[in-house]
């Protein structure tokens, strides 16, 4: 890109409005093209600043996901609680990297599809200025509290968990579209990709040609301003309505074709705790996830569940109270842990539904039959997982939180709710063997 488009893209008033709007309360760093970025910390303070720095050779603009108190209070090597003390919030920012543009409009869509599953609607979305594209939701539409915790001090872990939870949840949707519109041998000439690098365990791997950013997430991480020019593209990095993506083409981001009628993270057009069911519900699965101390004691119990329904005779004293229905805020919280722990204790999804349709009924507002439906599909595409642990097992108090953990003795030995009914179950079936003993 010349000065001279540099200047006159970043004189434009709404660009830096949009600039100067996106970039309240963060950190901003400036690239300028062959000299890198320059000093960190920095802010922009006014519109105008936009054009001076364009002047001295400033290619584009870069912000923090984080917003803080003071920004120009940041310094290298701040511990959590420095950090946490200056933090105001954080935005979620999902970055999609394909080795091709619409490689990254499928990952695109899907996300826009898994983050309306979790009754988030309203949805930023902005093209990268090269072949990828954002997703973001404002702190706002964020709880204030997850699992007892302010969420603002959950960054980075918060945003990686949501990142990887939505990664596995597309997952497989993802390589079926693509694999619908692409050959491997295709991929392999479109990404310069051998063979066997499009493939994991013998199976196609989406993410080998379109991933999301979950590793390189870290404290003071940035993404490109909206309206921001991009150095290798020269394209615009352009804020779009999410009913656009399928229809984008990379030339509506040319200078001289950019519409300025679409923002991005505007915190004034979403709701409060809109998206309080997606990170309660990532973390919910972070939680589920098998760790690397429960391994050798769940593997044994996971295979002994496997062979047999558990009755609900057997059933720890936390799922026998959800069973009773939900009389307060929490209804979905329950219904993920009773959809994991049914499944673990091998009941059929036939069985699971009216299992659920009786706990529904007994809540107190239910939920559309729609959402438990929608719910028990995307479960069984998914790796079966134990529900989250016990609260003395844990960091995290879900059963406390929910109001349903009043442990027996047997609750003191165990992990997990499936634990209790396997080893319920097993104690029960030696009492009836020394009782045949003795009645013979």
């Amino acid at each position: 890109m010349d000065q001279i488009t540099l200047l006159k893209y970043y004189s434009n008033k709404k660009v830096q409005e949009a600039i100067l709007k996106a970039a309240k309360n963060r950190e901003i760093a400036v690239n300028f093209g062959d000299k890198g970025f320059g000093k960190r910390p920095d802010t922009l303070q006014y519109e105008n600043d936009i054009l001076e720095l364009a002047k001295q050779g400033a290619t584009s603009f870069h912000i923090s996901e984080e917003t803080w108190k003071n920004p120009l209070h940041l310094k290298t090597g701040m511990s959590k609680k420095e950090l946490d003390d200056l933090r105001l919030g954080w935005d979620l920012v999902i970055d999609i990297d394909g080795k091709s543009f619409e490689l990254s409009r499928i990952a695109a869509l899907l996300i826009v599809d898994a983050l309306k599953f979790h009754d988030v609607k309203n949805i930023s979305t902005k093209f990268s200025g090269n072949k990828g594209f954002h997703l973001g939701i404002p702190f706002k539409a964020f709880p204030d509290e997850v699992n007892s915790q302010k969420t603002k001090y959950l960054f980075p872990d918060g945003l990686r968990v949501i990142a990887s939870y939505i990664r596995n949840m597309i997952k497989d949707p993802l390589s079926a579209k693509i694999l619908e519109l692409y050959s491997l041998e295709d991929l392999s000439k479109e990404t310069g990709l051998k063979n066997e690098e499009l493939l994991e365990n013998k199976k196609f791997n989406p993410f080998s040609v379109v991933d999301i950013d979950t590793v390189l997430i870290s404290s003071r991480h940035m993404f490109r301003a909206p309206l921001s020019l991009h150095e290798k593209s020269g394209l615009v990095s352009l804020p779009i309505n999410p009913k656009d993506i399928a229809y984008f083409k990379r030339e509506d981001a040319k200078i001289e074709n950019v519409n300025f009628d679409s923002s991005f993270l505007d915190e004034d057009l979403v709701q409060q705790n809109e998206a309080k069911s997606l990170i309660i519900q990532a973390f919910d699965w972070e939680l589920k996830k098998p760790k690397e101390e429960q391994d050798l004691n769940l593997k044994k119990m996971n295979f002994e569940v496997n062979l047999t329904t558990i009755p609900d005779q057997y059933f720890p004293p936390c799922i026998k109270l959800a069973l009773l229905g939900t009389k307060t805020d929490g209804r979905k919280r329950v219904l993920f842990i009773l959809l994991n722990f049914l499944r673990s204790c091998n009941y059929s999804y036939d069985q699971i539904k009216e299992i659920l349709k009786d706990w529904n009924n007994k809540n107190y507002l239910p939920l559309k039959e729609g959402y438990i439906n929608a719910q028990i599909t995307w479960h069984k595409r998914q790796q079966k997982f134990l529900p989250p642990n016990c609260p003395h097992a844990s960091t995290m108090k879900y059963y406390s939180d929910l109001n349903i953990c009043y442990p027996d003795m047997l609750c003191k030995t165990i992990k997990n709710p499936v634990n209790y009914s396997s080893k319920k179950q097993r104690m029960n079936s030696k009492k009836n063997k020394i009782k045949e003993k003795k009645d013979k």
